[in-house]
């Protein structure tokens, strides 16, 4: 059974779509730490970063710095906080999380935003892209 991600790759699940490229693809967290908290995951649905090969994971990491640094350019933070961690979805997942404060790391507090809000902060990112 495909997992959560890989519908929402498929389009079965609509998503805030920030960018993809050929092997990876990025959008906004519906649960955020922060405004613009953005998930990246590779297209090949795999369970554990550690059972990726070299190539796709250095593929993930390189589309994540490219996302980090339209986050950084485009949110009010301090830095973008990044983060493998999750048991919720069986499919790698890497968090990118504009920081204001450490409290914005620790997956205790929750931002919520309407769908609104969610397009505007998508377009802002994507606008920032390069």
């Amino acid at each position: 059974m495909p997992s959560i991600f890989t519908r929402i790759i498929e389009g079965e699940i609509p998503c805030y779509k920030i960018t993809e490229d050929a092997d990876n693809f990025a959008f906004l967290d519906i649960q955020p730490n922060a405004p613009g908290h953005t998930l990246c995951i590779p297209k090949r649905e795999v369970d554990k970063i550690t059972e990726m090969d070299a190539e796709a994971y250095l593929s993930l990491m390189r589309f994540s710095r490219k996302v980090a640094l339209a986050l950084e350019a485009s949110m009010d933070c301090q830095r973008v906080g990044m983060t493998v961690i999750g048991l919720e979805v069986p499919h790698v997942h890497v968090h990118l999380i504009p920081l204001r404060e450490m409290a914005d790391a620790t997956f205790q507090r929750k931002t919520t935003l309407n769908p609104e809000a969610f397009e505007a902060i998508a377009a802002q990112i994507r606008s920032a892209l390069k």
